[in-house]
């Protein structure tokens, strides 16, 4: 055996989950970080040019966005703005848990992260429901005949597409965490080892962030 494949199964040893591409473990952990980041500049870029149509369309129909903007409920949005800025806390209390081989307490922060989110569906979701009962609906499949201002659909068609893609993003981000709730149960965590915690971390932060852009943004337009 070759020096260098007797010092590949050394470090393999030593860090299971090391990649064979990768020198050490500090190197895989800086390489996946860096992929991270590009990743979520690139959900930047998704969300940024939806906020930028939506800010045109808004300053074409100021009034039909103010006024369809009241359907929408402060308090349910207020709230699950409060949800997923304790879900970013509770997941921040998991990296550190993870960083310092807290087994417990990894699992206990990852689960209540994973409840928040879950949360805060169940609150979109009877959001959701007032808007089709009500015929709120983007595009041709609005049926609301009350209000003054015309083209109020085009609102609710950015509602409906910021907020869903949005929901599609809590969605996959729980499936993460369930993903590294069975793993931390396993005892795959520690301080030698906590790179999909971090990373999954991240992913949750960036889907916060841009909740807390599109609450004012729909919210408080008026």
């Amino acid at each position: 055996m070759s020096e260098s494949s007797a010092t590949l199964n050394q470090q393999q040893t030593q860090h299971p989950f090391l990649q064979h591409h990768f020198t050490d473990a500090e190197q895989q952990f800086d390489a996946s970080k860096i992929g991270m980041w590009l990743f979520l500049v690139t959900e930047l870029l998704l969300f940024g040019g939806l906020f930028v149509a939506y800010g045109i369309l808004q300053s074409m129909h100021p009034e039909a966005f103010v006024e369809a903007h009241h359907h929408l409920d402060r308090t349910l949005g207020a709230f699950n703005t409060g949800v997923l800025l304790l879900s970013s806390f509770t997941m921040v209390m998991a990296v550190w848990a993870a960083q310092v081989s807290k087994r417990k307490a990894l699992i206990v922060n990852l689960s209540i992260t994973l409840v928040l989110a879950g949360g805060f569906l169940v609150v979109k979701y009877f959001e959701y429901a007032h808007k089709f009962y009500d015929g709120l609906l983007p595009g041709s499949f609005y049926t609301f005949e009350g209000g003054t201002a015309a083209n109020q659909h085009i609102f609710f068609s950015f509602y409906f597409m910021m907020t869903g893609l949005h929901g599609i993003h809590i969605v996959l981000g729980m499936i993460a965490m369930g993903w590294l709730l069975r793993r931390a149960i396993r005892g795959d965590f520690s301080a030698r080892y906590f790179t999909p915690v971090d990373l999954v971390g991240l992913y949750w932060h960036l889907v916060d962030l841009i909740w807390i852009y599109l609450f004012p943004l729909l919210y408080l337009v008026g």
